[in-house]
């Protein structure tokens, strides 16, 4: 059976990914060929986390609204509770996540973690010992008006949480059929688009050392991919699940740390790839079995910015402890975890949370105060670095590019939008009056914007 490779997608927190707007995230959307539906043009969609093919690039028409004004904002609702998790779009329905905190569970503590093999707590986990509850949702896309809210969990949860991740950071997917939430420990749900409880699915204890889960789902044809990648990496895995009814297809064990990131899906010279990227390794699967088709040194960093490919290239970057920044060839076979396979390194610019983009050519970083670098991402040549935004403030949401710009958000809501090229030239800075975490998502003209309380569209 011959797998074919649509892009469209799914993502993750953004902070971590949190801001994935912890971070993290990408996704895409594989079409079995007969067996998977029929898709509606990407321009119609934003799929999952990064949008088409977790790219964090738009569709051709798209344009990124520069003025964010009272009469611009088409609608703007209230979303009960907190989360990172970035709107996913199919056809004329936004899906989100929730966590709404609720009282102390006398007696209810934390799981203890270890990191790098020794006990591990960090000093701003917390959350464990309160009830919770965690709900999907579908907004209209016209209107904003809520169309579906369903409550997946009550009650108390497994681990912590970093005081400024929430319990609802993986961004979804949904593939036209159904819309898939991860929520760490607490399961995976898939629902219709009607809002009807499909399957629901426990996937067991899961530890990511008490700052939160930020991975998100991706689907490729029959399956539904979690990675789970836990504490030290004694317990962690990536698992795929049949995505009409939540069944285990398969699940490997994995020798990584702790990871906030999300797989990517290429298609290269005929086989489709699942590429995860962790602290000690890249590893790439068959997403139809599982089988380990090649392993690679990994960041030795954490992992939680999305991957980018370019050509025969994939290029990884981290934000901490170190800052990284590589390129290495996709054409590697077996076993190369032991080798430094880089075509080429750099090492400033990138941020803690927030993934960076590959647009034309020219790979743009953000740090974590907004400022960009941009680099030739087939040459890892400086182009220009220093780019600084006016708005200045600390960033959690990932950057995405639209129309011949590149959209950065801050913790406050400031948006700068930076002209693409090898200039630094900012075209606008709009704001909202409301904290951003979650990273944007845009479809034509219109972009949406999930503040901390509020949904907004937005359009020029």
């Amino acid at each position: 059976m011959t797998l074919s490779v649509r892009p469209v997608t799914c993502g993750g927190f953004g902070m971590h990914s949190w801001s994935r707007g912890l971070t993290l995230g990408v996704c895409a959307l594989i079409v079995l060929m007969g067996t998977a539906p029929l898709l509606a043009s990407d321009a119609d969609n934003w799929p999952g986390w990064r949008g088409p093919g977790g790219l964090g690039i738009a569709s051709q028409q798209a344009k990124i609204p520069t003025d964010w004004s009272a009469e611009k904002i088409l609608w703007k609702t209230p979303i009960e509770g907190s989360g990172h998790s970035s709107p996913v779009i199919w056809e004329n329905r936004i899906f989100l996540t929730s966590a709404i905190e609720g009282d102390v569970i006398e007696g209810k503590t934390a799981p203890d973690h270890t990191f790098g093999g020794q006990p591990f707590k960090h000093p701003q986990s917390e959350g464990g010992n309160k009830a919770h509850t965690m709900k999907v949702m579908a907004v209209d896309a016209a209107s904003g008006k809520l169309l579906w809210s369903d409550t997946v969990h009550e009650g108390p949860v497994y681990d912590d949480r970093h005081q400024r991740n929430t319990y609802a950071s993986p961004t979804q997917a949904v593939d036209g059929e159904r819309v898939y939430s991860y929520f760490g420990a607490e399961g995976v749900f898939a629902h219709t688009l009607e809002g009807e409880l499909a399957w629901s699915k426990d996937l067991g204890d899961i530890r990511s050392v008490g700052l939160g889960v930020a991975s998100s789902p991706v689907v490729v044809g029959d399956v539904v991919i979690i990675q789970a990648d836990e504490d030290s990496g004694d317990a962690s895995f990536i698992v795929a699940l049949e995505r009409s009814t939540g069944e285990q297809v398969w699940r490997r064990e994995r020798e990584v740390q702790v990871s906030w990131t999300t797989p990517l899906v290429h298609e290269r010279e005929g086989v489709t790839q699942l590429i995860t990227v962790g602290y000690e390794l890249a590893i790439a699967y068959d997403p139809a079995t599982g089988r380990e088709l090649w392993k690679a040194k990994g960041l030795d960093s954490n992992a939680i910015h999305a991957p980018m490919i370019i050509d025969d290239m994939m290029i990884l970057t981290s934000g901490y402890p170190n800052k990284v920044i590589f390129a290495m060839p996709l054409g590697v076979e077996g076993d190369q975890s032991a080798a430094d396979l880089a075509k080429w390194r750099y090492n400033k610019g990138t941020a803690y949370m927030p993934s960076n983009v590959l647009y034309d050519g020219l790979l743009y970083l953000t740090n974590d105060n907004g400022v960009l670098t941009c680099l030739d991402a087939r040459t890892g040549e400086l182009v220009y670095e220093g780019g600084r935004s006016p708005a200045g403030g600390r960033y959690a949401a990932s950057l995405i590019a639209a129309g011949g710009h590149i959209l950065m958000v801050n913790q406050d809501g400031d948006g700068t939008i930076v002209k693409a090229g090898k200039e630094f030239e900012v075209v606008a800075t709009p704001s909202i009056d409301e904290p951003v975490w979650a990273t944007p998502a845009v479809i034509g003209s219109t972009l949406y914007l999930r503040g901390t309380t509020h949904l907004y569209a937005i359009a020029n």
